[in-house]
Formats: C-alpha cells, sequence, structure tokens
C-alpha cells in the first residue's frame, strides 16, 4: 500500500513537471489543465487519506485537539471567577506630627527617609518658659496646700469653741434662771407674811399705844384728885410711853419690811436681767455655731483650691512635654519640613511618618463588577514595582462611590445626564510580606484580582 502511495506521488510529480511547461507556452492549453488539476487534486486526496489511514498521525490530531479544549476550559475557568481592576494603589497610614505649642526649635533629630521607632524623639522646642509656668504652678498649688491645712485645723478648734461656749451659756442660763427664782419667791415672801406680819405688829401697837393714852387721859384727873396713888398713875405713864415705843419700833420694822420688798423686787428685776443676758449669751453661742460650718465652707474652699492649683500643675507639665515631639508609631520619616531654630506655631506641621507595616490597598472596581464581591474573599495583588504578586483577601467595600466621595460630587441635570459606569473603593488587606522580599510604600501602583468563589 505504502510502495503503490509513494508510486502515484512520482507519477504526480512527473506529470506537474511534463505539462508546466506546455501551460507556459501556450495560452490555448487551459482546456488541458483541468486534467492536471485533477490529477494534483487526486494526489493531494491520497496523501491526506493516507495521513489519516497513519495511526500515530489520528493520536497526534486528538491529543492537541484534547490539549486545545483543555486549555480553553481552563482559560474560561480561571477567567469566569475573578474582577480585576489596575486601577488601585497601596494605601497606608500617613502620620502628620505637629507641636501643640508655640517656641523655638531647639533641636531636629532625624533627617527625610530615616527608619525610626515608636516613642523616639524627632523634635525638641525650647522648654523654659513651659517649665518657668511649671515652677509656678508648683509654689501655687504648695501655697494652696498649706492654706487648707490651715482651714482643716481651723473646723475643730471652732467647733470646739463654740461647743463649749454654748455650755457655758447654757449654765449662765440656768444659774440666772434659779436666781430669779429664788429672788421672786423672796420678793413674794418680802411683799406676803413678813410686811403683813409687820403692818399687823403696827396696827396692834397702835392699839396698844391708843388704849395706854386712853388710860393715861383717864387716870390723869384721877392723879390730880389724888384718888389714886402717884405709883399708880406713873405705872399707867410709863405703860403709855412704852406703848408709844412699841408702835414706833413697829412702825420701822414695817418700813424696813418695806424696804426689804423693794430689795426683793429690785433682785428679782437684776435676776431677771442676768436671765435674759444670760439667754442672749446662749442664743449668741447657738449663732456662733454657724462659724463651724463657715469654717467648713472655707476649709472646702481651700480643698477646691488645692484641687485647682493641682490642675493648673498638671496643665503646665503637660505643655512642658508638648515640647518633645516624638514618633506614635514604628516608620519612615517622608517630610521633614522643620529647621534648627525655626520658630513654629502650635498645629504646624513639621514631619510626616509612614508606617510601612501598615499598609493596605484601595482597589477601584467598577460598580459591574462587584456583583458577587464580598468582604473576605482571597484578592491577589500584582505590584509594578517588583513585577510579582502578592496575597491577601477583601477587607471591606465602600459604602459610596468614589465620585460622591470626591471634593467635588458631581450633580447631574435631569436634561443632560449621561450614564457612566462608577467605581466603588475597595480595600484588600495583604498578607504579611517579609521585608526582604518586598516593600510596599503607599501610593504604588497595583492591580488588583478578586476571586469571587
Amino acid at each position: 500500500m505504502a510502495t503503490y502511495v509513494e508510486d502515484q506521488q512520482q507519477v504526480t510529480k512527473t506529470k506537474t513537471k511534463i505539462d508546466l511547461p506546455q501551460s507556459e507556452n501556450s495560452g490555448n492549453n487551459a482546456g488541458q489543465n483541468p486534467t492536471i488539476s485533477a490529477t494534483g487534486s487526486n494526489g493531494n486526496q491520497v496523501t491526506a487519506a493516507s495521513r489519516m489511514a497513519n495511526p500515530r498521525f489520528r493520536v497526534s490530531v486528538a491529543a492537541l485537539g484534547a490539549i486545545l479544549a483543555v486549555g480553553l476550559l481552563l482559560t474560561l475557568g480561571y477567567y469566569h471567577n475573578r474582577q480585576s481592576t489596575d486601577d488601585a494603589q497601596v494605601d497606608g497610614h500617613i502620620v502628620m506630627l505637629a507641636p501643640k505649642v508655640s517656641g523655638n526649635v531647639a533641636e531636629v533629630l532625624v533627617n527625610d527617609n530615616q527608619v525610626v521607632k515608636a516613642g523616639q524623639v524627632l523634635v525638641r522646642i525650647d522648654p523654659r518658659d513651659y517649665q518657668t509656668r511649671v515652677d509656678q504652678a508648683r509654689a501655687a498649688l504648695l501655697l494652696a496646700k498649706k492654706q487648707a491645712d490651715a482651714a482643716r485645723v481651723t473646723v475643730p478648734w471652732t467647733r470646739d469653741t463654740t461647743s463649749s461656749g454654748t455650755s457655758a451659756a447654757e449654765a449662765a442660763v440656768a444659774a440666772a434662771q434659779a436666781n430669779a427664782e429664788r429672788a421672786k419667791v423672796a420678793y413674794d415672801a418680802a411683799i406676803g407674811a413678813e410686811l403683813a406680819y409687820a403692818q399687823a405688829n403696827v396696827d396692834a401697837a397702835q392699839a396698844d399705844s391708843e388704849r395706854a393714852q386712853a388710860d393715861l387721859q383717864r387716870m390723869k384727873p384721877l392723879a390730880d384728885k389724888e384718888e389714886i396713888s402717884q405709883q399708880q398713875y406713873d405705872a399707867y405713864r410709863a405703860a403709855a410711853r412704852v406703848a408709844a415705843s412699841q408702835l414706833q419700833a413697829g412702825r420701822q420694822r414695817l418700813v424696813a419690811a418695806q424696804k426689804a420688798a423693794d430689795v426683793a423686787k429690785a433682785s428679782v428685776v437684776a435676776a431677771q436681767a442676768q436671765l435674759e443676758q444670760a439667754q442672749a449669751t446662749l442664743r449668741e453661742a447657738h449663732a456662733n455655731h454657724q462659724q463651724v460650718d463657715i469654717s467648713s465652707a472655707r476649709a472646702g474652699s481651700a480643698q477646691a483650691a488645692v484641687s485647682q492649683a493641682q490642675a493648673n500643675l498638671e496643665a503646665a507639665e503637660l505643655e512642658l512635654s508638648y515640647t518633645t515631639l516624638t514618633s506614635p508609631v514604628e516608620g519612615v520619616v517622608s517630610k521633614k519640613s522643620v529647621e534648627l531654630g525655626e520658630v513654629v506655631e502650635a498645629g504646624q506641621a513639621l514631619v510626616v511618618v509612614v508606617p510601612l507595616r501598615e499598609i493596605w490597598v484601595t482597589a477601584n472596581f467598577k460598580e459591574t463588577q462587584l456583583a458577587k464581591v464580598r468582604p473576605g474573599q482571597k484578592a491577589e495583588v500584582k505590584v509594578d514595582t517588583y513585577g510579582r504578586t502578592f496575597v491577601g483577601h477583601v477587607d471591606s467595600v465602600s459604602g459610596s462611590t468614589g465620585a460622591r466621595l470626591s471634593l467635588l460630587p458631581p450633580e447631574n441635570a435631569t436634561g443632560n445626564f449621561v450614564k457612566v459606569v462608577q467605581r466603588i473603593p475597595l480595600k484588600i488587606v495583604l498578607d504579611p510580606i517579609p521585608a526582604e522580599q518586598a516593600v510596599l510604600r503607599p501610593g504604588m501602583n497595583v492591580d488588583a484580582t478578586i476571586i469571587t468563589e
């Protein structure tokens, strides 16, 4: 069979070589060309048939078709669940350091692109003015504490003093009240029994004197007529004098009793006055109890002054601490805009530190690509700088499009609205990358791909 095919091929080649000059030399040999073409076509059919009859050729064709089909399927499967964008950049925290106080820059301890650690001192401002304020606040705090101590000592002293004064006043009131009661009793006795007794004695002596005078008057004519003896008459006269003397004595005792009553009355008035004075002293002592409240209020005010002085000291020390500007994070100094001796103001940006260990990728995907995108899905990021792909995951999807969050968001009018596909930012967090493999810096361009399934 193979020999027959080779012979047919050799005959076809020979005929072709013989007929070609004829076709070139004569333009009327077109009628013979079909015979030649047919002969050549038959030769090709024989060659194709012979190839298809070759088992190796059929296996090769089948293998090539299978490879192409598998490759096509793999390609379709690879790109079916992948959403990609080249509108993506590396992002990170940009820490802008600014002082909270103003002053002259005394030291600048870093340079541009220098690696710094968290807590490392970057800039120092002249602290002398703020140190003076701290010293003043500390002295004011010491004075306030001394005044508070004195006020606290005054409170118990005032309480004890007012308590003792109140006790003494209460005792004086009790004594004065007792004296007033005694004086009243004495006055009642003076104007009662004693005065009445003295008045009764005067009345009795008056009656005795009048009777004795009457007897003397009756006996006088009898004595003149000597009807009675002189001795009897003298006895009547002596009795009259005794009665008169007793009347005089009774009257004097009555006057004395009246004077005693007046004295007792005066004693009552004096005792009442002393009682009123003692009661006034007691009221004053009770009023002095308010001094305790006043002293307590003063002590509280002094303690409040201590707290205020303490707060002022802490504020002054805080301002003093602000004169030392330290890095809050570990990173690289990316922008230093301060020089030694410069006068800086509070809030003025001096140094920018970028923490390179805390970076992520912000990828702006079209809104038509996000139907199946969810947080937690695997992501691949190809970095233009290194030409390598790094693995991460979708951390979150922005709540709005980038255009809506721009400085001047679009406000499309109703009549000229043109629908434009919007882009929505996604945050992609990369797996830890060793520093010796790559260092990603904010602003680098990357290509982001999300594997949705």
